[in-house]
């Protein structure tokens, strides 16, 4: 192999390793999506999924009443980070939320759930039940608080609650 083929390769290489820097940096994939009616100043729906280029953004965040994105904050928020009134996700914070990370106000459902209502693996609120809970009523294999249900212990108040919440079946007491 000459010397000018060499350089040439060289060359082809080094571009093809420029164009691969620059796709692991910013993935080529992305969906962006607004409806046209708006209520107020959000957008009725928005989709924001994957990098832009154009905008130089790595990952999109959708604004809207109904918002789907890599983090989306609206009335309906579904993405990776969601915050809204009602949020599913991977992190999830609202006044109900459903995802990994749960934070809800008035309800919390996820692996590790934080509200008033919490139901998870790990659950920490007012009520709360889950395979750790801890809160002012309590229910699971490792309960903690003032009124607990548990293989330990069982508090009537608490049983009384969980039926009247329809979670009887969950909450059976000891």
């Amino acid at each position: 192999m000459g010397s000018r083929e060499l350089e040439k390769r060289v060359d082809e290489l080094e571009s093809e390793i420029a164009a691969l820097r620059e796709r692991a940096q910013l993935p080529p994939v992305g969906i962006r999506r607004r409806a046209t009616i708006t209520i107020g100043h959000l957008p009725l729906y928005e989709i924001s999924l994957g990098s832009d280029r154009g905008r130089s953004q790595p990952r999109g965040h959708a604004k809207a009443i109904i918002a789907i994105g890599d983090v989306a904050s609206g009335v309906l928020a579904i993405g990776g980070y969601a915050r809204g009134i009602v949020a599913i996700g991977g992190l999830a914070t609202g006044l109900v939320s459903i995802g990994g990370l749960s934070l809800g106000l008035l309800s919390a459902l996820g692996g590790l759930a934080i509200g008033g209502l919490s139901l998870g693996g790990a659950a920490f609120g007012g009520i709360a039940v889950g395979g750790t809970a801890a809160g002012y009523y309590a229910c699971g294999p490792v309960s903690a608080e003032i009124y607990a249900i548990s293989p330990t212990q069982s508090a009537p108040e608490a049983d009384a609650l969980f039926h009247q919440l329809g979670l009887g079946d969950i909450c059976d007491a000891p």
